[in-house]
């Protein structure tokens, strides 16, 4: 797996490759070549802001000479008419940076945002928000970025850092037991360190995965409110509880309350509004 930074720069060069293809002809035709300006970052509404430091490497990937002055940094709560930073230099290289600028911008501080109205409303619970992998492809690490900066948990990041067995997997070995004894025995063998968690869809399939012991983290899908309060009973802490599906920023708090020590949340990331905001020249 690479690393954030070379992830970063990737995604920041493909990015531009999309965007700019042989160049970007309207700016070529209409600005004098060398020709300096300024131009400032506006919020138009509120929310809490991410992707200033993204922002920061992109501006510098695209011209090394722009100068970027930053007045609020990630997870600051912001509102309409605020100036998130300033960028000067080339006015051909201002252009070209301003949609990647933008669209990563508004989309992370969307996440953000949600993330951040989430977790307030669960103030006075101990329960956490977990992202999930319903990311946007290429997108998923500027996406878990703004979960954490919005006051939400990373979930696995792929499939690759986490055994996660979800009723299909059940399915297909046979079984929970099944399952659990392939999970474990395959982790000694191939000596990963890495935790297991398993899905599971009723009280039995619980008790069964209690009964069996040896995983870090159990899954429960699907459950009814009475229902969840009763799983939470059963494992009685011997395990983490995790509640999933049907999960939304109206009903994210009766499930806390049930008592599971995380929720998850696709909306997280595959459903929300991105932030307004402009990069609007300044004129001299």
């Amino acid at each position: 797996m690479q690393n954030e930074k070379d992830l970063l720069q990737k995604f920041i060069q493909d990015a531009l490759l999309e965007d700019i293809g042989d160049g970007d002809h309207t700016s070529l035709s209409t600005i004098p070549e060398g020709k300096e300006g300024e131009a400032q970052l506006i919020i138009k509404e509120e929310g809490v802001l991410a992707g200033v430091e993204v922002a920061l490497e992109i501006f510098k990937a695209v011209d090394a000479d722009l100068k970027v002055e930053v007045f609020i940094n990630d997870g600051a709560e912001v509102k309409p008419k605020d100036i998130a930073l300033r960028v000067k230099g080339k006015v051909y290289s201002i252009l070209t940076a301003e949609r990647l600028v933008l669209n990563t911008m508004q989309r992370m501080s969307g996440i953000s945002t949600t993330t951040h109205r989430i977790t307030k409303s669960l103030e006075g619970t101990s329960t956490k928000v977990l992202d999930t992998r319903k990311t946007t492809p290429n997108m998923r690490f500027l996406e878990k970025a703004a979960v954490k900066i919005g006051g939400g948990v990373n979930h696995r990041f792929g499939l690759y850092d986490m055994i996660l067995i979800k009723d299909n997997h059940v399915d297909y070995a046979g079984g929970i037991k099944q399952a659990l004894n392939a999970a474990k025995n395959y982790i000694r063998e191939k000596e990963k360190n890495i935790q297991i968690e398993i899905e599971v869809r009723n009280l039995n399939e619980l008790q069964e995965v209690i009964e069996c012991g040896e995983v870090d983290r159990i899954l429960l899908d699907n459950f009814d409110f009475e229902t969840l309060r009763q799983a939470v009973r059963l494992v009685d802490g011997r395990f983490v509880t995790e509640a999933s599906g049907g999960i939304t920023e109206q009903n994210v708090l009766q499930y806390a309350q049930c008592g599971v020590d995380y929720v998850s949340m696709g909306a997280l990331t595959h459903s929300v509004k991105s932030l307004d905001m402009s990069l609007k020249a300044l004129k001299s």
